[in-house]
This record gives structure tokens, sequence and C-alpha cells, in this order.
């Protein structure tokens, strides 16, 4: 894992930027809300439709999470804030 924590957070907010026009298109946006490098956790903030939608938590972990992991070594885990 890089050891600069804006270099972790930018990496982050690349993947978000990709992933980002899909989740647009129902409605909603994601949000970087905390990287927790030791932990190797992210915490993101699911708004607009995705924050009351029932499958918000599918689109966590195959859309948001999937695609920090695949991009951000040392990524563990994504969790909803």
């Amino acid at each position: 894992m890089p050891k600069n924590s804006n270099e972790i957070e930018n990496k982050i907010e690349k993947v978000l930027d990709k992933i980002r026009p899909t989740i647009n298109l129902d409605g909603g946006d994601v949000e970087l809300v905390e990287v927790d490098e030791s932990e190797g956790i992210v915490k993101v903030k699911l708004t607009g439709a995705c924050h009351s939608c029932p499958l918000s938590t599918q689109t966590l972990q195959y859309v948001v999470e999937r695609a920090i992991k695949a991009e951000v070594e040392g990524i563990k885990e994504v969790i909803a804030v």
C-alpha cells in the first residue's frame, strides 16, 4: 500500500470517478468519507437514490468494493456509513 494517504485517497477518488456514471444512471452517487490504511478499510457514503434503495448493499459490494479492491492495493473492505 502506498505510504502517502493522499495518494491512496486520490487513487480511490479516481476509481469512484470511473464508476460514478453507472451509479448516476439510477439517480445515486457515492462519496469517499474515510480511509483507514492500517486496517485496509474504505468508508463511503451512498447518496441520492442509492441512500434509500433496497439494492444499495449490492451496489456497494458488487460495484464500489470490487472496483476499489481491483485498483487500489491493500484495501480489504469497503463499508457504507
